[in-house]
């Protein structure tokens, strides 16, 4: 479902003085229903620094997210405002205004620390806007940045007591998204020695490490080092002052015109970057986030710090896939239904193939379904689950098929029978060579039962039932017929017998031929899923690997630039870590879980097969059995 049109942001995380954090459900449950992929841009920064214009400036808007012209900061929490993307079409563009940083009002700094956490694990995109230049008084306002590490973890505990590597931060920069420096009121010349350089170049400089083993050295370096480490990408923008002190007290009101024409272009050259640079948020594996999938990671994570713990990526992604895998098996069943409903016209199926053949083809669809939303089932808990479901609306749908060629069998031989059973009330059988007259009419009857089309899967079985009916007035018939020796009505008798016992074994036959074919449908099906899970692991497999490629490629000119700048204990810290990145890869190149994960979903299965094969076997047995009576073998 595409981007639901939203006339104003809305608050998405709440955050009322002395009270805890909390996800407003009407923002939710926008979210909650936009499928499509999401562009998620967060902004940051201290109280009344021009923010939230920014932000309307991305939605398009002059008015929206509130602007603040007094000391008091207007925006509390997170605003969410969903936009259709402007350039990426199927995408939509979520703006999350973030309420500022050191507010005098909140008086509560692990308040700030956390909003600015949930904003770096919510977006694609952080904007960090500052006033001025960057300083070290700007570096300062940014210690949230310093304080990551206690604020986020990447893995569960569980999973960090099998690693031997504390520190996480070597991972930040897979989840984290791309940084913004935006530097407002900026009044100072961009050059370095004379020349001339770009805002980036101005962030990077500002960015550069001091060497030195000293308390000064390093508190300076900490929050560079964390940008620098944590961020896989970082840009810069410098703004002018838009208008004069007093203009800026009415910025909502002031038109394009009446703005400092550099601040204006800037803004514009900012928002183009925004549309055609920032991507669709991801998760690790490089799962696209949706904003059904944004709107749970945001419950997931507020709810962590309500708790008191600490939000991890891997328990929200653990916890995302739980929730989307559990939807994608009742997406695949609703599919299932939906094009089953589609076909029940054609009930009863004239053959077991066909239905069977119907079966596939809305089983495939389902399947598909399946695929496209599922993620991280890595023990194929869901993918067993659909399995068994499908199998079990299959049986629904064989018996409806069924009760479908009863019903029309029972009808075709009511109107055929007609004549006969009133034949029979009027006692035209009750004379001599009577039995001989009710054989011919009723074998007529048969042959007329025989040549209509449509009667479907039970056609044998029924005409079975109605013969068995009519046993009792066939043998009374046959008695009363005195023109008839003994020894004739014996053979007849013999004759009945034989017939009945042949009909039997056709119908054996037919079930068991009917089980074979479902155990060949079922094999077919089960390499259907195979074959789709094995596509669909070996897809992942290699978004991983990529992932990590380009992890190591970060971290190798990450670790390039240290070394040239002297710094080696940095160098051979990266370099630890682009060792532990390719082992990883190595052992995700090698490591297949398919055939572990396809024992278990499948085995079950087979087991099953095997079982049916037997029943087929024992079933065709008894029918052999039934069926080679003595005497001659009249078909009906």
């Amino acid at each position: 479902m595409a981007v639901l049109p939203m006339e104003e942001p809305m608050c998405l995380i709440g955050n009322k003085e002395g009270e805890d954090l909390i996800v407003n459900q009407e923002a939710l449950q926008i979210l909650l229903k936009i499928t499509q992929p999401v562009v998620v841009v967060a902004i940051v920064g201290k109280y009344r620094t021009g923010k939230s214009y920014l932000m309307n400036k991305l939605a398009g808007a002059r008015n929206g997210f509130a602007l603040g012209s007094t000391v008091q900061s207007k925006t509390k929490g997170i605003w969410m405002w969903c936009v259709p993307h402007p350039t990426k079409q199927g995408n939509t563009l979520v703006l999350l205004d973030t309420e500022g940083l050191g507010d005098v009002e909140k008086g509560d700094s692990k308040n700030d620390a956390w909003i600015f956490s949930l904003a770096i694990l919510l977006s694609s995109t952080l904007v960090y806007n500052s006033m001025g230049t960057i300083d070290q008084q700007a570096m300062d306002n940014l210690h949230y940045v310093t304080e990551l590490t206690e604020l986020i973890k990447v893995k569960s505990d569980e999973a960090q007591a099998t690693e031997e590597e504390d520190d996480e931060s070597g991972e930040f920069k897979r989840f984290f998204p791309s940084f913004i420096w935006c530097v407002r009121d900026f009044t100072l010349k961009l050059e370095k020695n004379g020349s001339p350089i770009t805002e980036d170049q101005y962030l990077l400089d500002a960015l550069e490490l001091k060497k030195g083993v000293g308390k000064k050295v390093q508190d300076y370096n900490l929050p560079r080092q964390c940008i620098r480490h944590y961020f896989h990408s970082h840009k810069c923008f410098v703004f002018d002052r838009p208008a004069s002190t007093l203009a800026l007290q009415r910025l909502e009101e002031l038109q394009e015109s009446e703005l400092e024409p550099k601040f204006v272009e800037k803004a514009a050259e900012f928002c183009s970057c925004i549309y055609g640079k920032s991507n669709a948020k991801t998760l690790v594996g490089g799962y696209t986030v949706t904003g059904r999938l944004l709107g749970n990671l945001a419950v997931s994570y507020t709810e962590a710090i309500r708790s008191g713990s600490i939000p991890c990526m891997e328990n929200a992604v653990i916890a995302l896939a739980q929730i989307e895998n559990s939807r994608a098996v009742q997406e695949a069943l609703t599919k299932y239904e939906e094009e089953m409903s589609k076909q029940i016209a054609k009930f009863p199926t004239e053959t077991q193939e066909e239905f069977l053949s119907i079966h596939q083809e809305c089983e495939k669809e389902a399947t598909q379904v399946f695929m496209g939303l599922s993620f991280k089932d890595e023990n194929g808990q869901y993918q067993k689950q659909l399995i068994d479901e499908l199998a079990e609306k299959k049986s629904k749908y064989s018996l409806y098929n069924e009760e479908e060629s009863a019903k029309k069998c029972k009808a075709i031989l009511q109107k055929l029978s007609e004549n006969l059973e009133r034949e029979i009330l009027n006692g035209k059988f009750s004379k001599p060579g009577g039995y001989t007259q009710f054989i011919s009419e009723k074998n007529l009857l048969v042959d007329e039962y025989n040549r209509t089309k449509g009667k479907g899967v039970k056609a044998l079985e029924i005409l079975q039932e109605f013969l068995n009916e009519k046993e009792n007035v066939e043998a009374a018939i046959l008695q009363a017929d005195q023109s008839l020796t003994h020894k004739e009505k014996e053979i007849a008798e013999q004759r009945a017998r034989t017939e009945t016992a042949e009909r039997e074994k056709q119908i054996v036959e037919e079930n068991n031929r009917r089980l074979e074919k479902d155990i060949e449908a079922q094999k077919k099906s089960l390499e259907e899923h195979k074959k789709m899970m094995e596509e669909k692991m070996e897809e992942e497999r290699k978004k991983l690997m990529e992932q990590n490629e380009w992890m190591i490629k970060e971290k190798l000119k990450e670790q390039e630039e240290m070394l040239k700048k002297g710094f080696h204990k940095e160098s051979e810290m990266l370099k630890n870590q682009i060792e532990d990145i390719k082992r990883k890869n190595s052992a995700a190149a090698e490591r297949s879980l398919l055939g572990d994960i396809l024992s278990v979903i499948f085995l079950p299965i087979g087991l099953a097969a095997r079982e049916l094969g037997k029943g087929l076997e024992r079933g065709l047995g008894r029918g052999l059995e039934r069926g080679l009576g003595k005497g001659p073998v009249w078909r009906c």
